[in-house]
């Protein structure tokens, strides 16, 4: 099986925001197909990965960069002019669920459940948003990733220090409810979703520390939802995922309220594989190691080739 990927090559690292997560996921994806016997190469970004290209040295492609310009559709064009299968979302599942102004309308439009927001225009004032929207709020770059540029605000002037900061990180602002609950992510490999994990910070709040640096936050699995009420919330997250035209694989991240609604937060097509990441862990519940998670990952650009 392995001879018939080719020569693969494995992209991580970049020079976007979440460049220290994905080059450590890069090592660990191309350790891990190295050791299952595939001709596997890493490249540290799009430039050195297409002086290999242009070498003839790859033959398909393993995207593990995150965030802008390797998660936004923009490799995936590239690669698909040049006539190279990859691994993940294509052009359009990529830059729509990047962007989660667009695909949170989308899924209003759908009635696939997502909480109450609002666009920061470049005229808009803190107070403006807080006459349609009540507060605690949450603000956000609309296509950052890893919790990057990302405030909590509970009073005016939160609000307004969240929505300066955010803009620091991208043209594109939202402010969204905050959900009063518990978070949860399931992770998709293929058409099939994984069992779904509770996130448990131990600061209550899961941001770019508690994800990758600190060993405090708990993850649990089995989730502690009824089997009923997990199968829905799998079933949500794959409607979100297909929604946006994601493919291969993916993680979908939820929360639910004090009424034990769903509410779908973002959809990631190239999400971390880190010792601390989720998709992994997902994928270990139901036996399936690494090696296996990434070879599974890698035959989906197989359906490229045809």
């Amino acid at each position: 099986m392995s001879q018939a990927f080719g020569r693969v090559a494995v992209v991580y690292g970049g020079d976007s925001s979440e460049r220290a997560v994905s080059l450590e996921s890069g090592a660990a994806v191309l350790s891990a197909l190295q050791r299952s016997g595939v001709d596997a190469t890493g490249y540290d970004g799009v430039r050195a990965l297409m002086a290999a290209i242009h070498s003839s040295q790859v033959d398909r492609v393993f995207i593990i960069l995150h965030g802008r310009g390797g998660e936004d559709g923009s490799l995936q064009g590239a690669l698909e002019a040049l006539g190279i299968p990859y691994t993940g979302s294509g052009v359009l599942g990529s830059a729509l669920a990047m962007d989660k102004i667009r695909s949170k309308l989308l899924w209003q439009r759908l009635g696939i459940p997502t909480a109450d927001f609002s666009i920061v225009e470049a005229d808009t004032e803190a107070e403006d948003l807080l006459e349609e929207l009540a507060l605690p709020l949450v603000v956000k770059p609309a296509t950052e990733g890893s919790t990057v540029g990302i405030t909590l605000a509970h009073d005016l002037d939160q609000l307004q220090d969240g929505i300066e900061l955010a803009r620091k990180h991208d043209q594109a602002v939202m402010v969204e409810t905050l959900i009063d609950g518990p978070e949860y992510t399931v992770a998709i490999v293929g058409k099939s979703a994984l069992p779904a994990i509770r996130i448990v910070p131990a600061a209550g709040f899961y941001d770019y520390h508690a994800k990758y640096q600190s060993d405090d936050t708990r993850y649990l699995i089995p989730c502690g939802l009824s089997n009923e009420h997990e199968q829905r919330l799998q079933e949500i997250a794959i409607e979100a995922f297909n929604s946006v035209g994601a493919s291969g694989w993916g993680r979908v991240d939820l929360m639910i309220d004090s009424g034990n609604r769903p509410y779908v937060l973002e959809v990631n097509t190239a999400p971390g594989m880190t010792s601390h990441s989720l998709v992994p862990k997902a994928a270990a519940a139901i036996g399936d190691d690494f090696e296996t998670l990434c070879l599974q990952i890698l035959a989906h650009s197989l359906e490229r080739d045809r």
